[in-house]
């Protein structure tokens, strides 16, 4: 059987680890519910037990639109959230120029 190559996982454990809870602080305009936290860490897991690169990818383009849309109103958990998805996209980059599958222009930009 024929397993899908999956480079954008191997990249740092960050996304899966920061994300989910500044991105419920994101979507919530402030504290966010335990729930919220709970339900964005459900879907960062199905992601990547079940994900393709594609959905990867728009969960991580979406984390930065909430964060660019959020800085003003919650600038610590829109800075974070910037942060890991730039060296998300850095190491993407990184990947591509090592021809591991990430081709040029498929970050998360």
């Amino acid at each position: 059987m024929h397993r899908e190559r999956k480079p954008w996982l191997s990249l740092t454990p960050e996304p899966e680890k920061e994300l989910p809870r500044a991105i419920a602080a994101l979507r919530a305009g402030g504290d966010p519910a335990p729930e919220a936290v709970e339900s964005e860490r459900d879907r960062v897991e199905r992601l990547v037990v079940r994900g393709r690169r594609r959905g990867w990818s728009r969960w991580m383009s979406e984390a930065r639109a909430l964060a660019e849309g959020g800085a003003e109103r919650q600038p610590r958990e829109a800075r974070l959230a910037l942060d890991v998805i730039e060296n998300h996209d850095a190491l993407c980059l990184g990947l591509a120029r090592r021809g591991r599958g990430m081709g040029r222009g498929r970050g998360t930009r």
